[in-house]
């Protein structure tokens, strides 16, 4: 089995030792026959994209096509390239200009369709993302595939989400869920139910919003999923509060945010620590809520993630406002900051949210409180002025100098948060997903299973079976590896590499591929061996597929 294993890690490892060199390459070879359109140079095109691996397959034209076929195919692929290369300006024409080449339904304009809605969504278009979307949609529709079509409506329910169009969304996610029904993926299900819930909240609809997200809990604690439970808890808790049944809302917080420091999910972490926090002000617990806000403003401040650290900063304000107000104030700068600096980069959507969260009455209390404190400190900036002035000049003076001492400080101040800010968005738009260095020290209820002094082989071999037992909760990650195997993240993911030779991600996505391959062999239906190889999405894992062995799921069933 591990020879299987390091064949694949092989093929994961492959890439151009000039990738630089190789995308200006590309980048010619479009330009190249955008000014000369032919065969051969459509051909040299191709030749390095499958130089790259980049394609499907390997794409070569004859003569005797025509050329409208050879243009389509050379205006979506450098879509799809761009895209890849996150120009999405430059995806997006190539995009358009193929699609128009594209005559009746096919799964390859369904393809091109789906591109452009998820370039459009980056472009922050949500209009025209949901526009071809639905087009998407359409053709899922008539391919009478009902797990697709539920995948498919729950992305644009998404979409519709994310532009405020709550009520669209709606009608969405109610024919979503009928049709995941009838294909009978109570995986997909649960996940649908969660964002109906989601929505429902949105719409103020709370207790249909409470009956979502606890049928989705059902579901998650039948399947075993762990994990997902905590997430439904969490969904739970969000209508809880919006229908001011505050304990209860703590109580499915609590018990939700053990599971994910456990399972080492602690994005999830930091959100939820956010909403018990917000349960606790409500509540009027601040100094119970001040814990739970720190805890996660320093995970979201490790792990870049600027938006949801607004939620920390204010609620660490209200929870400090009364017991600390020059600290409750420092919190509140920041917010502000964040603010600013979200607003001016596309982020009025998580705005919209923020006051959705702390709720209308919040935001007019802590308004309150923050103009009673202007008018104090008003009062006081009067009282010192009376003072200064009967005061002698040397006095008036020294005062200056300070002032001006204090003047320099901010500025200086403002210039890190700036620095930290851009940090932040910089760390974020690289890996969202890089937050391995942040550990957890946790008590175990029986020893762990040491792997030191074992041999590479064996190593491996408790690696490998380690990743596939937990394939299917979905907690198969370096943080809980490293947690049963009772050494630290870093001296892990230092031996694995050490013992492959390559990144641990490209292990384990390895281990999974190689699942995979047995469980088609076995028969099993294709969503069923995603959910069992660690993926929550057939589509995420069909593009895995191919980017790793050069071929679709059901071609690789139906090889020779």
């Amino acid at each position: 089995m591990i020879k299987n294993i390091i064949c694949l890690v092989i093929l994961l490892a492959m890439c151009p030792v000039t990738a630089l060199a190789q995308q200006h390459a590309i980048e010619k070879a479009l330009d190249d026959y955008n000014r000369t359109p032919s065969v051969e140079t459509a051909n040299r095109f191709f030749a390095l994209l499958d130089q790259e691996e980049f394609t499907e397959e390997k794409i070569r034209f004859s003569a005797h096509v025509p050329p409208d076929s050879v243009r389509q195919q050379v205006w979506y692929w450098a879509s799809e390239w761009f895209y890849d290369k996150q120009d999405y300006t430059q995806s997006k024409d190539y995009g358009l200009k193929a699609l128009k080449l594209y005559h009746g339904a096919s799964d390859t304009k369904a393809d091109c369709l789906n591109l452009l809605g998820c370039i459009y969504v980056r472009l922050g278009d949500f209009k025209n993302a949901a526009a071809y979307a639905k087009q998407c949609l359409n053709i899922d529709m008539a391919s009478g595939d009902h797990d697709r079509i539920s995948s498919s409506m729950n992305t644009l329910a998404g979409i519709y989400m994310a532009a405020h169009q709550a009520d669209e969304a709606e009608k969405l996610i109610v024919q979503a869920i009928n049709h995941a029904d009838l294909a009978n993926n109570p995986a997909r299900k649960a996940v649908l139910l969660g964002t109906a819930s989601e929505i429902y909240h949105s719409l103020t609809q709370e207790e249909k919003a409470l009956d979502y997200a606890q049928q989705a809990y059902d579901l998650e604690q039948t399947l075993g999923r762990s994990l997902p439970a905590a997430y439904r808890l969490d969904q739970k808790a969000s209508a809880l509060m919006g229908l001011k049944r505050y304990e209860e809302a703590e109580k499915a917080l609590r018990e939700a945010i053990p599971v994910m420091r456990e399972q080492g999910d602690l994005h999830s972490l930091a959100i939820a620590a956010n909403h018990l926090g917000t349960c606790l002000i409500w509540q009027k617990r601040n100094d119970e809520a001040f814990p739970f806000f720190r805890e996660a403003a320093d995970l979201l401040v490790k792990m870049g993630d600027p938006v949801n650290e607004m939620y920390s900063r204010r609620g660490l304000c209200l929870s400090l406002w009364e017991s600390d107000p020059d600290s409750a104030r420092s919190e509140l700068n920041r917010f502000n900051f964040l603010k600013d600096s979200l607003y001016t980069s596309e982020s009025a959507e998580a705005l919209a949210r923020l006051n959705a969260e702390f709720g209308n009455d919040q935001l007019t209390m802590e308004n309150e409180q923050v103009r009673n404190a202007r008018t104090r400190d008003r009062i006081i900036a009067v009282a010192l002025l009376l003072l200064l002035a009967a005061a002698a000049w040397w006095v008036i003076r020294r005062q200056r100098h300070r002032q001006q001492q204090h003047i320099n400080k901010l500025v200086r101040e403002i210039e890190r948060l700036k620095a930290e800010s851009e940090a932040a968005r910089a760390a974020m738009a690289s890996s969202r997903a890089d937050i391995s260095d942040v550990e957890e020290a946790l008590p175990d209820d029986e020893p762990a299973p040491t792997i030191i002094g074992v041999t590479e082989n064996e190593f491996l071999t408790r690696v490998i079976d380690f990743v596939n037992d937990h394939l299917e909760q979905g907690d198969f990650g370096l943080e809980n590896m490293a947690d049963h195997f009772a050494m630290s993240v870093s001296t892990l993911r230092r031996r694995l590499q050490d013992a492959t030779g390559v990144a641990p991600k490209s292990y384990i996505q390895a281990i999974q591929m190689q699942r995979a391959c047995n469980l088609l062999d076995s028969g099993l239906q294709i969503a069923d061996v995603a959910m069992q190889c660690g993926f929550t999405e057939p589509g995420s894992f069909t593009r895995t597929f191919k980017r790793v062995l050069g071929l679709t799921p059901s071609q690789y069933r139906t090889r020779a």
